[in-house]
């Protein structure tokens, strides 16, 4: 089976960004999915769960209803292993174009007063919310990729090598 694109990433080089993660095509469209990294994988604590799922209700809320790019926006949803989230987004731009809308979506946390859709109604797990460890870990991206705004590290993958033989075998440290 072919490795999927998001596993040739080079796990233990891959700093805090905003990455392209993969670009499909449908149909007369093109879908970007970014990877938003908010810790480095293996080497940080990864985010508290309460967090993240607070972190997921209010991003999504701001990415759907700001004015610019609510039409754009197709999911936002965490990542398995809870280093950072997945956007997707129609068309396909290069990650420093969605940088500002990346900043402004953290920056906005602060501001929350409660959890979006933390209720049994609207959520799956409404109990598991942490507002105030979501503020402290969106300062935290938002302040980082404020000082790291120029550093070409933060939107591009570092990519795994791999070992291919002559006749074309593909061999993974997986």
């Amino acid at each position: 089976m072919e490795l999927i694109q998001s596993f040739s990433v080079d796990h233990t080089r891959i700093v805090p960004g905003i990455f392209t993660s993969r670009v499909d095509v449908l149909g007369e469209y093109k879908v970007t999915t970014y990877d938003i990294r908010l810790k480095k994988p293996n080497r940080e604590p990864v985010i508290d769960v309460a967090a993240m799922h607070s972190l997921e209700h209010i991003i999504a809320t701001y990415l759907r209803n700001d004015p610019d790019w609510k039409d754009e926006v197709i999911y936002w949803g965490p990542m398995g292993c809870l280093t950072g989230f997945y956007l997707i987004l129609k068309g396909n731009r290069a990650p420093q174009e969605i940088y500002d809308l990346l900043l402004n979506a953290f920056q906005s946390v602060e501001a929350a007063k409660d959890v979006p859709g933390a209720t049994a109604v609207n959520c799956g797990h409404y109990l598991m919310h942490n507002l105030g460890m979501a503020k402290w870990y969106a300062a935290e991206f938002a302040t980082y990729l404020e000082a790291n705004a120029g550093n070409p590290a933060i939107f591009e993958y570092p990519k795994s090598e791999r070992l291919v033989t002559d006749d074309g075998q593909h061999f993974f440290d997986s």
